[in-house]
């Protein structure tokens, strides 16, 4: 079901007096379409068309937890002659209850209103996390039925066997982080040492204690000694984390059978089986990397994603999974369960693929887009180094952003295979 508001020639968020390459195209439109899928879920698109001549190309963008209506390189797509559709998840602004396989459903609802719209060619842009999704769609929509993931990690139906999940022509990821597990897997601070205490420190583990190699200001300089103790630190956090998720939902579970078979009906049992609980995760941005720029080199500056005080970023109240269900939790945040990590999905991609690396990304190191570039199956694929941070934007003042060039080489090579 697709409920439709339409618009005629817009810029639709890109207005400005003088056309810039930021804007979209004189005469261009849109239509904002909300969507049922297949597990009763509402979910919203937008779709933007150049003027004249409806095109047979339509690139996608979406992200399982941010809005992308106004991506960055819409305009571009517009202007190289292809429809652009931008669509929203059932999560957009919160993962406390995002699960990739579910999200899956977001996804297959708006391929299939692109396919009855009669596009002939469906190009999926992954940015960022966006790549971990639309990667595990590319995976999923390639298999028979049977082959599909039939439960999630915390043991959820999916309902992916018997899902209409049309195919793809075409893939292209931009600032590509290897899954939002696998960026956890890189980030998360194995110095917890009591998950109920966000301030325990163990002192051999920590990141920001100078006896184990801290600098301010990118000037770290970790013992590979240190590295290695701290990734497998990293890997031993996550695992007890995934045990305490399973645990939670082996007893919600338990306490669900007991009341529905009558076995123990009483209040405290019933609210046990109703209750879903959430997990807090603290200190989920230590990344060694953001901190000694001398591992795996580029052009980043200091700091992560969440800005350049280590402290205030890794302690504080905003990061990566830092409320989530059990559910959400293994599959999405964790690098040991989640079936959304590109070192699982990027084989199942023979697509044409283009891959745009920023030179300055602060979540997408070098060494990670290597090994997302070489798991691509593709025989047509390309992987383009362009400088800038992870949104693109420039690392130098009086430097263009690196979003122009990708959006110019983005039309280029959509150009080239599609049009």
């Amino acid at each position: 079901m697709a409920i439709e508001t339409s618009t005629g020639p817009v810029n639709a968020g890109f207005l400005n007096t003088d056309w810039n390459p930021r804007d979209l195209p004189a005469g261009a439109s849109t239509r904002n379409v909300v969507l049922r899928t297949a597990d009763g879920a509402a979910t919203s698109g937008s779709l933007y068309l150049p003027a004249g001549k409806r095109p047979d190309v339509v690139v996608c963008v979406m992200h399982p937890r941010e809005f992308m209506a106004c991506h960055y390189l819409i305009p571009d797509i517009v202007a190289a002659g292809c429809a652009a559709w931008s669509q929203g998840a059932r999560s957009v602004g919160n993962d406390l209850r995002l699960e990739h396989e579910i999200a899956l459903h977001d996804v297959a609802a708006g391929m299939r209103f692109l396919r009855e719209q009669g596009y002939t060619h469906i190009v999926l842009l992954g940015n960022s996390g966006g790549a971990g999704l639309y990667s595990l769609y590319a995976q999923q929509s390639g298999l028979p039925g049977a082959q599909r993931f039939t439960r999630t990690p915390g043991g959820k139906r999916t309902g992916l066997d018997e899902l209409d999940m049309p195919g793809v022509q075409g893939m292209v990821l931009v600032g590509p982080h290897p899954g939002q597990g696998a960026l956890l897997m890189n980030c998360i601070d194995p110095s917890v040492a009591e998950e109920n205490d966000a301030l325990s420190v163990t002192p051999d583990l920590d990141p920001l204690d100078p006896r184990n190699g801290y600098r301010p200001k990118g000037q770290a300089c970790y013992a590979p000694d240190f590295v290695a103790r701290y990734r497998a630190a990293q890997q031993a956090r996550v695992a007890r984390l995934d045990a305490l998720a399973r645990g939670m939902i082996a007893a919600r579970q338990q306490a669900r059978e007991q009341v529905k078979t009558g076995a123990d009906t009483s209040a405290g049992r019933r609210r046990q089986a109703a209750h879903t609980p959430v997990l807090t995760v603290w200190r989920t941005d230590a990344d060694l990397r953001c901190l000694d720029l001398t591992m795996d080199p580029s052009d980043r500056h200091p700091g992560s994603l969440w800005g350049k005080d280590p402290y205030a970023s890794n302690y504080g109240a905003v990061g990566f999974a830092r409320f989530c269900t059990p559910e959400s939790w293994l599959s999405t945040w964790s690098g040991l369960s989640s079936n959304a990590a590109l070192s699982r999905t990027a084989p199942a991609i023979v697509q044409p693929t283009l891959l745009i690396e920023y030179t300055g990304d602060q979540a997408c190191f070098p060494a990670d887009v290597r090994a997302i570039n070489d798991a691509i199956a593709a025989r047509d694929k390309q992987h383009l180094r362009i400088r800038g941070d992870h949104h693109g934007r420039a690392l130098q003042d009086g430097e263009e952003p690196g979003r122009y060039r990708a959006g110019r080489e983005l039309a280029a090579w959509l150009q080239a295979r599609f049009l």
